[in-house]
């Protein structure tokens, strides 16, 4: 890690207050970046007060990603407290587990607002600063693009939605925006908490690694895409699974 790799660099993250945008928000300040969080956690003002108290700059923006006019208020405070935006993660979720059958209209839409149409609209409200930037965008997408598991229809949709709409950001704003995503596995953040020890040590079983992943390796991944590292990678969905998407036990 190198405390330049982002120097001089405005960068938003979306679904910053914990998790993976949390340990992504911090890594890019810690390599240079002037970051702008964004959630509607309580703990969002925390996180970016940690992240000051580690030397770094933050802003911490309270929003909602599926709303168009929060996303011009986000990027006017970006501007006017470190300049144009020069890198977005679209990070921010949510999940609410039914079959599809189960699943309310209303439970439908409202992930796909968040987790998909949020991205839709970060992208359309940063892309004049990630243009003239020659920015890079990093969108969370989930290993459920690829693979079908019990009870979450709505959320698989938006997380493959996610990994088609980095393919067509890629070409539509290429060569001056670069935009990648990535798909991570059983990643060990709040969302495991209410998940039983017997499906926990299933899911580890299931993975080349052996493990659970830290939400740090994920915002490594991130931060490596986001940079001019990786100048000649876009429209990739890349898997930070420790193995779960080519493991099977079966012979």
């Amino acid at each position: 890690m190198t405390d330049s790799r982002h120097k001089g660099v405005t960068a938003v993250v979306t679904g910053a207050a914990q998790g993976i945008g949390e340990a992504t928000a911090r890594r890019l300040a810690a390599e240079g970046a002037s970051v702008v969080l964004t959630d509607l956690s309580p703990r969002l003002e925390e996180t970016a007060e940690r992240i000051r108290a580690e030397g770094g700059n933050a802003l911490a923006v309270r929003a909602d990603v599926s709303d168009e006019a929060a996303w011009d208020d986000v990027v006017a405070r970006a501007r006017g407290a470190f300049g144009p935006v020069g890198v977005l993660v679209s990070n921010a979720y949510t999940v609410e587990q039914a079959p599809a059958h189960e699943t309310t209209l209303a439970s439908w839409e409202r992930q796909l607002a968040v987790n998909l149409t949020g991205a839709f609209l970060g992208v359309r409200a940063c892309l004049d600063d990630l243009t003239a930037c020659a920015g890079g965008v990093v969108i969370t997408s989930s290993v459920h693009a690829w693979f079908g598991l019990p009870g979450r229809p709505a959320y698989a949709t938006t997380k493959g939605g996610l990994t088609a709409l980095t393919r067509q950001l890629a070409v539509e704003y290429g060569p001056r925006v670069r935009v990648n995503c990535v798909l991570p596995g059983p990643i060990l953040t709040a969302a495991w908490e209410d998940v039983d020890e017997e499906d926990r040590r299933t899911s580890v079983a299931q993975t080349a690694a052996g493990r659970f992943g830290d939400p740090d390796e994920v915002a490594s991944v991130i931060s490596f895409l986001a940079s001019g590292e990786a100048s000649y990678v876009t429209g990739t969905s890349l898997p930070v699974d420790g193995g779960w998407s080519i493991y099977k036990a079966s012979s």
